[in-house]
Formats: C-alpha cells, sequence, structure tokens
C-alpha cells in the first residue's frame, strides 16, 4: 500500500543545502507513524523544506491557519494557540532526535507558533497582516534579548519554540502600540 503523503514525491523542493533535506528524506522513510507526523508538521507540511528561507516560508504557512480561524470567538482561539504551542515543543523535540540535530533549519513550526501569538488577536486587515509578518520575521531573525539567550540555554523542543514564542510577543507588543499611535 502506497502511503497518502510521499515525501519521494517533492525531493525537488531542497533548500539551499540539499543534503539537510536529504537527511530528512532519509529519516522520514525510515520512521515509524507517529515519527512521522512529527516531521510533517515540524517542516509545516513541507514549507521548511521551500529553498532560501525556510523561517519566512514557515511563517507564511501560519497564514492560512490563521485566516480559517480569524472569526473564532477569542476562548477558541486561545484553545488553538495553546495547542499549536504543545504540538510546536513535541514535534521539535521528536524531529530533533530523528535527525540528530540541535535546531535544524527545516523545524518551522516554531515560526508557525510565534507568528499565530504575533496575530491572532489583532482586529484583521491585511495592513495588520502585512505589518506583523514582517515585524515577527524582524524580531525572529535580530533575536534581542532575551530571545538570543533563551535559544542558546533552553534546548530540546521547547528552546526551539520558546525564543519564537518571545519574538511573537515582542510583536505583538510593537504592534499593539503602533495600532494605538496610528489610531
Amino acid at each position: 500500500m502506497k502511503p497518502y503523503f510521499n515525501f519521494q514525491n517533492y525531493s525537488y523542493l531542497m533548500s539551499n543545502n540539499q543534503s539537510d533535506n536529504l537527511n530528512i528524506l532519509k529519516a522520514f522513510k525510515s520512521a515509524n507513524l507517529f515519527d512521522k507526523v512529527a516531521l510533517i508538521l515540524s517542516i509545516w507540511f513541507g514549507t521548511g523544506l521551500l529553498p532560501g528561507m525556510p523561517g519566512t516560508f514557515g511563517t507564511a504557512g501560519a497564514i492560512p491557519l490563521y485566516l480559517l480561524t480569524n472569526f473564532l470567538g477569542a476562548r477558541y482561539r486561545v484553545l488553538l494557540i495553546l495547542i499549536i504551542i504543545i504540538v510546536a515543543i513535541w514535534s521539535s523535540h521528536r524531529s530533533q532526535c530523528i535527525l540528530g540535530t540541535d535546531d535544524p533549519k527545516e523545524i518551522v513550526i516554531d515560526e508557525v507558533a510565534g507568528f499565530l501569538l504575533t496575530i491572532i488577536f489583532i482586529p484583521f486587515t491585511l495592513r495588520n497582516l502585512i505589518a506583523g509578518f514582517f515585524l515577527f520575521r524582524f524580531f525572529d531573525i535580530l533575536k534581542p534579548p532575551p530571545i538570543k539567550i533563551i535559544e542558546k540555554k533552553v534546548k530540546g523542543g521547547l528552546g526551539v519554540v520558546l525564543d519564537d514564542l518571545v519574538a511573537g510577543l515582542y510583536t505583538y507588543l510593537s504592534l499593539r502600540f503602533l495600532l494605538y499611535m496610528l489610531n
């Protein structure tokens, strides 16, 4: 029986470091079902394998989920972000163990969690979405304190996700301040 989601068919989606993607593909082939799920989620359905800027693609990959859940009540959005954070920590940790590396750049579910934390309670407009996207990428790349410290000191899936959650919090506060100043 052929698997429904076959990574062999997506081998053309290679990052700048093709050997990293090949390691993921090899790991996927030999993984059990739960580890395959962890890998698929941690690379956010393949966006982490796209060439060039996997973190940016992972952040963009969160936008459809945000748009689908934008009209939920606040209680459900809180539940969603908590579930995403828990799944991100689990899948990042499992993927690190499977791949044998600390923070592979292909793991982008942390960007999904951080960006959702940024934008999920901001009123939806295209302007807010774009501003949130670029501010989040700014803080995620720049890594002002304590983000850089968290990234270096906290290990495992929690370490992978926590620095992006702090970047998401910085972005949320910055975006709220900008919206306050503009209104």
